[in-house]
Formats: structure tokens, C-alpha cells, sequence
């Protein structure tokens, strides 16, 4: 608008022939423009600090952004364990969305920004849950709890990695004092002592076998005191000397571990919620449910689509097969009209899909191979 009006005076300055004084016309522009320059001044000024107010209650929320992408490339390293394993960015932010819809608003910003974090991550927690192998789902709270204490900087990278590991398994020149620890968990005791923040491990060990001798008898090692200097252990660290002395004990450990940095209810997965991951879904984010061998949904999806106002008259079911594709194109085209729903089934390879024009969200049970 400024560069318009420079333009419009500019050109009324060389088409005026007369003296500009004189020029009623030229005067009126001159006027008009130098009331909307300082009009647009004027709302340039205000813009400006509105900005810097909104910038300002922006960076307040930084804490949970940065938080936010600890979670994110969690569940990105997900992969790793399985490449079945994969999200998208696009459905983290819809869920991140969605949080910030059902948590109720309070006026204190700490405040809020707690309940964002509390509600997000137990979001998070279920939706990946329901996507994760049973014997996956604790691993998942463990990469949690690791990583945002990592970020933290209160957890030692060394020592996350030797729980992975072991250590490197290089010729060990120390000989094991005792014949009930196994070769190996004395060589991963030993790799131990060269971790920070077990330096002299293996020689308190050596000192005090017996002790060291209970807590290997020991029911629940993992809830026990280890011998002194190694009583005031985190519940992290402990999970390190468990590795070597008792790896049968790791898990309940685990357990433990994430219990205390995140509650009780990330050890616990969540039973399936058919309405609660449909409630979770979109028309542009479909639900994928991948069964076992023998699973038949077929009932609870009949209930369920009932229980939601599609009962016989907006439920349509297909068997396909040879020539059954034109048909079920027919069904999912008129349910994308009319907003029923269509399930179509196919028993020789096993396969159930789920349609609908709200929520789509399609089933799959897949064959043994």
C-alpha cells in the first residue's frame, strides 16, 4: 500500500502543469496518502508489538516442544526393533493436536504445560501400545524413560549402552573367584568396572563374595540392597549390575525403573479400545489392525458399528472373490456418498477390510505367512 501510494504521488507530481499550490486535486491525493501512511504507520506499530507479545508467550511453551521431540524420535527408533514399527510426523502433530483439544485450558502457564506433558505422553503411550507386539511394550516405556533423562543429562550414555551391549568382548586376563557366577556374567562384571560410575566394582566383589553370593540367591535381587559402596545405586545403575549377576532379573528391574520415572500406569499396557482408537482416528489417518491367526473381530466390529448408529441399514459386508471387485467398488462408493459403512472379507487369503466415510479405517487380518 505505501509503494502504491508513493507511486500515485509520484505521478500526480508530474502530471500537475500548474503550480502544485494551486492543484485542488493534487492537494487531495497529498492529503488522502499522508492519512494512510500514518494510518498504516500507526497499525505497523501496534503489529509490532503484538508481535513481540506473541513471540513471547510463544517461547513459553518451548519446554514442551523441545520434550515433544524426545518422544518423537523415541518412537522413531522404534524401527530399529521392528520396520513394522514406523510413524509418521504427520500423525504426531494430529495427536499432539488433539491433546491440546481435550486437556481442559487453566490460566497458570507451568501449570498447563504439566498437563500438556502428563496427557500427551500417556496419549502417545497408548496409541503406540496398541501398534507394538506385547513383548515390545515395556521396551517402549524403558526408551522413554532412558531418553528423557537423557536429555536431561541424568542419564550416562556409557552406561545406557553397556545395558545394551555388555561391553566388548575382549580376552579377560582376571581370573573369577568363584565357581557359581558363570564365565560369562564375571567377563561382563569385569567390562563393568572399566563403565563410569563402577570403577572398583569388581574388586568389591572380589573383597566381599559372600555378600555379593545373597544377592545371587536372592528371590528378588532386584529389590535388594547390593553391598556397600554399591547400596546407593539408582534403580538404572542397578539394572547394570543385574546384567551381570542375575540377567534373568532385568526385566522386573525394568519394570521398576520406568515405574519411577513415569508411573505405574507405563508398565501396565492398556487392553484394546476399539471406540477409543476410533475416536483417535480421522478421514485422512486410517486405523490398520493387524491380527493373529484366529482372531475373528467380526463380532465386536458388528457390535461396535451398532453401538454407533450403523446397524443393518448403513452395514454392508462382501465376501470377495473372483468378480467381486466391481461390487465392492459399487458398496465403497456409495458408502463414501452416503456415509455407510462397508466391510468386505475375503476368507481364502484371510484378509478383512473396514471402510468408512468419517473414520475410514480399514482391517486386515493377515495369513500365517
Amino acid at each position: 500500500m505505501l509503494k502504491e501510494i508513493e507511486n500515485k504521488i509520484l505521478e500526480v507530481l508530474s502530471a500537475s502543469k500548474e503550480n502544485i499550490l494551486e492543484d485542488e486535486t493534487a492537494i487531495a491525493v497529498l492529503s488522502s496518502s499522508k492519512s494512510l501512511a500514518n494510518e498504516i504507520q500507526t497499525k505497523q506499530t501496534a503489529a509490532e508489538i503484538t508481535e513481540k507479545s506473541i513471540d513471547a508467550a510463544r517461547l513459553q511453551y518451548t519446554p514442551i516442544a523441545v520434550y515433544s521431540t524426545v518422544l518423537f524420535f523415541t518412537i522413531a527408533m522404534l524401527a530399529n526393533i521392528d520396520p513394522m514399527y514406523q510413524y509418521s510426523l504427520v500423525w504426531f502433530v494430529n495427536l499432539f493436536k488433539n491433546t491440546i483439544d481435550n486437556t481442559p485450558p487453566v490460566e497458570d502457564i507451568k501449570q498447563r504445560l504439566k498437563d500438556l506433558t502428563r496427557c500427551f505422553t500417556y496419549s502417545l503411550y497408548v496409541n503406540i501400545c496398541r501398534s507394538l507386539f506385547e513383548k515390545d511394550k515395556l521396551l517402549f516405556s524403558l526408551l522413554l524413560s532412558v531418553n528423557l533423562l537423557s536429555k536431561q543429562g541424568q542419564l550416562s550414555m556409557a552406561q545406557w549402552m553397556y545395558l545394551l551391549t555388555g561391553g566388548v568382548g575382549l580376552e579377560n586376563p582376571f581370573t573369577n573367584p568363584t565357581e557359581w557366577l558363570p564365565a560369562r556374567s564375571w567377563d561382563e562384571l569385569c567390562r563393568l568396572d572399566n563403565v563410569p560410575g563402577f570403577t572398583g566394582i569388581r574388586e568389591s566383589y572380589t573383597k566381599n563374595v559372600d555378600k555379593w553370593k545373597t544377592i545371587f540367591d536372592h528371590k528378588e535381587p532386584h529389590t535388594s540392597t547390593f553391598p556397600a559402596p554399591w547400596d546407593k545405586l539408582s534403580s538404572f545403575e542397578k539394572m547394570l549390575v543385574l546384567r551381570c549377576i542375575r540377567p534373568d532379573k532385568i526385566v522386573p528391574a525394568a519394570q521398576l525403573f520406568v515405574e519411577e520415572q513415569l508411573g505405574h500406569q507405563y508398565i501396565v499396557p492398556p487392553l484394546f479400545d476399539l471406540a477409543a482408537s476410533f475416536a483417535d482416528s480421522h478421514s485422512c489417518i486410517p486405523l490398520i489392525f493387524v491380527l493373529t491367526p484366529g482372531a475373528d473381530p467380526m463380532a465386536i466390529l458388528l457390535k461396535f458399528a451398532d453401538d454407533q448408529g450403523f446397524g443393518a441399514s448403513r452395514l454392508f459386508s462382501l465376501s470377495l472373490g473372483q468378480g467381486q471387485g466391481v461390487i465392492a467398488k459399487g458398496l465403497i462408493d456409495e458408502g463414501v456418498k452416503n456415509g455407510t459403512w462397508v466391510v468386505l472379507q475375503n476368507c481364502h487369503v484371510a484378509k478383512t477390510f473396514m471402510v468408512t466415510l468419517e473414520k475410514v479405517t480399514f482391517l486386515i487380518n493377515l495369513p500365517h505367512d
